[in-house]
């Protein structure tokens, strides 16, 4: 069962004894109580993005750039002239000074080029897709996160009292912020909890998220 934290009773404004809001945290561990996201099919990794944009771009351009080249040494090797943009390269290259600033300028976009591509290379990526457990080996599943979002919304507008309801599922927490028009506050509180505490463990997810829940009353119009 989740475990709650829930918050003191207070009142606010001039009504008296309801209260205007409610939050409270929970965490929930798989269903076996472990929090590793592992099964009999084995350890649930993250997905691995292809990424097939960027690594077509910088195939493009390094093929595009070696071509060129080789041709141009070809036209030098069997007697014609270099091309001019490449002899006015190379003079750019033998008169401009390291500490230029059109130099600085070029290295740091370079610099910054490298990282961003040693970062696609040694990131997962795909951050709205979601790893569930392996219960078998040699298959893998995952839930998108607007997916998730969606089942568990629908979960909390179950909820008696409930008038409206948010829900933001990221990697490490779930966020449901809620509208109540009638109830106690913290007695609808503590039904999202236990609705969306259930509709966490059964997505089956390999590594379960936290849980917030923030309920209110709606604005006055």
């Amino acid at each position: 069962m989740p475990t709650l934290e829930k918050e003191p009773r207070t009142s606010t404004g001039s009504g008296g004894g309801d209260l205007e809001q409610a939050t409270s945290a929970a965490g929930y561990g798989p269903g076996g109580g472990s929090g590793g996201g592992s099964g009999e099919g084995g350890r649930a990794g993250r997905f691995w993005s292809v990424r097939r944009l960027p690594a077509g771009i910088v195939a493009l351009l390094v093929v595009a750039a070696a071509g060129l080249l080789l041709y141009d040494l070809v036209v030098v090797r069997t007697g014609g002239s270099a091309m001019a943009w490449r002899r006015r390269f190379a003079h750019e290259l033998a008169s401009t000074p390291v500490n230029d600033p059109k130099v600085l300028a070029a290295a740091c976009v370079v610099s910054l080029l490298g990282v961003w591509l040693i970062a696609l290379a040694l990131s997962p990526g795909r951050r709205g897709l979601l790893p569930m457990r392996r219960e078998f080996a040699g298959v893998r599943a995952g839930l998108e996160r607007t997916a998730a979002a969606l089942v568990l919304r629908d979960r909390a507008m179950q909820v008696s009292g409930v008038q409206s309801v948010r829900v933001a599922v990221g990697r490490r927490k779930v966020r449901a912020r809620a509208q109540a028009h009638f109830r106690d506050l913290h007695d609808v509180r503590g039904d999202l909890d236990s609705a969306l505490g259930d509709g966490i463990r059964q997505l089956g997810l390999a590594r379960q998220p936290g849980l917030s829940v923030h309920v209110q009353r709606p604005k006055k119009r």
